[in-house]
């Protein structure tokens, strides 16, 4: 390769990093200091040193100019509305007596006061706070947090690219404030937010920043005319500014379609765009509109969201058509790689053949920097990373671990029939009725319950080695009883056995499954201080015995009241996994239903009248583009229908969802032909309901009237007031009554009372009806 101009230049960079630490001392930290164990100077001390420790070992591998203000406490757009002062009025009294107080009641609500709003950001299983805007909203510039955190980085003599989310995004993920009118359209306050970021772009200048990096992923989605010239607008305004620094505006996740050129004639200094398989016409887009001559792009090259080992000689290739298109060209990685874990050399437990398929943070910053050096200098300067790497993608295409023909025999063998159940709803409702004997507005609970303390230190013993088998058995039994009785005292109608076997909702089914790793030191984070560890799934997928029978069938046996048998749908263990990128995801998704299908009949067979399959990620998943979203509706919704379609009329099966706009797919939740579907719909006031009615959705539904993602504990009257607001759009003989969500995060004395008031409100609610 032939160095240019746009290459000679080339700098590695990221646009941001995992928050959580090696151990995740920030989880440990924030909830300390939650329970009054660890004190804000000592939280903030513990945040600095992580800041510091990211920074290093960016630095240290290679990176160029390290981004900041990408850490947060909780949540980056819930710093952004603290930048901007949009600070909701039942929070500002908090907030002002308490910054940092106030700021994790805003996340998480207090007893008194309701949190924002959550819900995931793009197609990813990370949450955000949604913010609140309305007519009368008043932005006030806030800086602290953004100018600190840069000049932290400055101290340390590193080049430094603050990170901020931008003012179109954020205005366009916003809702309407309660009290709001539900058509106020938030963008409508650009004109009002703009002078804000003016402020804090002047104080980042004024700090030492040279650029700022303006985050705009709300612009790869399908955008009105008037949604991409207010884009327009807002970078000509931005542009048009003295006192600021260069402005980088960043877009990933999909292609940016209609706003590519509208960025690209933007007032800018640069822009940094996705140039992976997820955002496949962006190149011959930007070629399109004539490249960005005079102007810096950065090419995000090197997935931040699968854990894959990239394909350096490709990425080469690709970087190599970019330089004809821009001044300078520098490699990134395609988004912030929170959304990956930090490093895979930690993994003990994974074959090393396997180990070098994968990239966590750390790893992706080492490829990243190789790509920037081979761009510099030519391919010689990077050829023994480019023949391990030519090595270890060959390893994983001829490896047998990806390839089970007995699985892929029988996927290959699914017809349309083997998706459909053998009665209509309405045949099949009458037959669950009479079977199951529920009252009206019947009440359950979404699975899982508190894991206790007992229950965590009897695993960690059981994994030292300290107890065998049989003493952890004891112990899940001993839970599950608890469980299982404090529900029949509470007056549940339909128990759940708790989930106390079970570590993760997908995790606990992956190491059951083939074609399925697991990793030890694997987080990610979800929300706040909720981590996951997300499982690899490496090959083809089948299940060696059941996984679940057991201990629903135990349960079972302690009650006469019906006990769900509960399993993960398969969108669900695709979506919460690092799933396999060489075969299409239906291709997949296929194979996991069939595996699940053999579960749910064994479910059956061994007496278990209701199976609820959660799907929470159906609408995480759905792409960004409408263009792309009927193909991927079509092998979604019939994975779940091939998971479920087996059963007998008289099984009633229930699907959950949670945190995401389901207005967008409430055909495809229509399509999956549940029998009762519960969502969550307490933060957003029962909105969902609204949009199922609208739809004209026929089956029975239970929207959450119960927020488990807050510790604070709903009244009986507010939970029955959410009831009715239900009632107001689902007939009341269709309407169940139970938590947003599961309750394993919970602990046992607040779920005690959000539980015995959830009951109590539909007792209240349902003598009203027969009154």
């Amino acid at each position: 390769m032939t160095t240019k101009p746009a290459a000679a230049a080339a700098r590695a960079t990221v646009y941001g990093y995992p928050r959580q630490g090696q151990d995740r001392e920030l989880k440990k930290a924030i909830e300390g200091y939650w329970k009054g164990r660890v004190d804000a100077d000592a939280l903030r001390a513990t945040a600095a040193d992580l800041r510091r420790t990211n920074w290093h070992q960016l630095a240290e591998a290679g990176i160029d100019e390290v981004p900041t203000g990408d850490f947060s406490y909780y949540d980056h757009v819930l710093d952004t509305t603290v930048m901007v002062g949009a600070i909701p009025e039942r929070h500002r009294e908090a907030v002002a007596a308490d910054p940092l107080a106030g700021y994790f009641a805003m996340a998480r609500g207090t007893q008194e006061v309701a949190p924002l709003e959550m819900t995931k950001w793009f197609d990813t299983n990370y949450h955000y706070l949604v913010p609140e805007l309305g007519p009368e909203t008043e932005f006030v510039a806030d800086s602290a947090k953004q100018v600190a955190e840069l000049r932290e980085a400055l101290a340390l003599g590193l080049t430094a690219r603050p990170v901020l989310v931008g003012p179109v995004t954020y205005l366009l993920l916003a809702k309407p404030a309660p009290g709001v009118a539900a058509d106020f359209e938030p963008l409508t306050l650009l004109d009002r937010l703009l002078p804000v970021y003016a402020q804090v772009l002047a104080d980042l200048r004024a700090a030492g920043a040279e650029w700022v990096q303006v985050d705009e992923p709300a612009l790869v989605q399908d955008r009105t005319p008037a949604e991409l010239n207010a884009a327009g607008r807002a970078y000509r305004d931005l542009g048009c500014l003295t006192d600021r620094p260069k402005l980088l505006v960043a877009s990933y996740f999909d292609r940016l379609g209609d706003a590519l050129p509208v960025l690209a004639k933007a007032r800018v200094e640069g822009l940094a765009l996705d140039f992976t398989d997820a955002a496949a016409g962006n190149l011959d887009a930007l070629a399109a509109v004539g490249g960005l001559p005079g102007k810096r792009l950065v090419a995000g090259v090197v997935s931040g969201r699968n854990i894959w080992v990239n394909d350096l000689g490709a990425s080469l290739a690709t970087l190599g058509t970019l330089l004809g298109l821009a001044d300078r060209v520098d490699v990134a990685a395609s988004c912030s790689l929170l959304h990956v874990p930090l490093d895979a050399s930690v993994e003990r437990d994974i074959e090393p053949q396997i180990l070098r398929w994968l990239a966590f943070a750390r790893q992706k910053t080492a490829e990243v920097v190789t790509l920037a050096r081979g761009l510099r200098h030519g391919t010689d300067a990077v050829s023994a990373e480019l023949a391990a790497n030519r090595a270890d993608l060959a390893s994983r295409a001829t490896s047998p671990i990806t390839r089970d023909p007995a699985v892929r025999a029988r996927a290959a063998a699914v017809t349309d029939a083997d998706a459909r159940r053998s009665q209509t709803y309405p045949e099949r409702t009458a037959a669950q009725r009479a079977h199951l004997g529920l009252p009206l507005l019947p009440t359950t609970t979404i699975g899982s319950f508190p894991q206790t303390g007992e229950l965590r230190t009897a695993r960690a013993a059981l994994r030292a080695g300290r107890i065998d088998t049989a003493g952890y058995e004891e112990r899940v039994k001993a839970e599950i009883q608890e469980v299982v009785s404090f529900q029949e005292k509470t007056g549940i109608d339909v128990l759940v056995h708790g989930e106390p076997e079970r570590n993760d909702m997908v995790q606990y089914f992956a190491e059951q499954l083939t074609g399925y790793l697991a990793t030890r030191h694997g987080w990610v984070q979800s929300y706040g201080t909720r981590y996951v560890r997300p499982p690899v799934l490496a090959g083809d997928i089948s299940r060696p015995e059941p996984m679940t029978v057991r201990w629903t069938t135990y349960a079972q046996s302690l009650t006469d009241r019906p006990v769900k048998g509960m399993l993960t749908g398969p969108v669900t263990m695709l979506a919460w996994s690092f799933v396999r990128d060489d075969q299409p995801l239906g291709e997949t998704a296929r194979q996991v239903a069939l595996a699940l299908r053999d579960e749910v009949n064994d479910l059956e067979a061994a007496g278990t009248s209701v199976i609820q399959v959660d799907e929470p990620a159906l609408r995480e998943t759905l792409p960004l583009r409408a263009a792309d979203r009927p193909g991927y509706l079509a092998w979604a919704t019939e994975a779940f229908r091939l998971t479920t379609a087996g059963v007998r009329p008289d099984t009633q099966i229930h699907t959950h969802m949670c945190y995401a706009e389901f207005g967008d797919i409430v055909q495809a939740i229509d399509d999956l032909d549940a029998d009762v579907i519960s969502l969550e719909a307490a933060r957003s006031h029962m909105q969902v309901a609204r949009e199922l009615a609208a739809h004209g959705y026929p089956r029975e539904a239970g929207p959450g009237v119960y927020d488990i993602h807050s510790p604070r504990v709903p009244s009986t009257e507010e939970a029955a007031q959410l009831l009715r607001t239900g009632l107001a759009a689902i007939p009341a003989k269709r309407l169940w009554v139970n938590p947003d969500c599961g309750l394993k995060t919970r602990g046992w004395p607040e779920t005690r009372s959000s539980l015995e008031n959830l009951v109590t409100a539909a007792r209240r609610v349902r003598a009203e009806l027969l009154a």
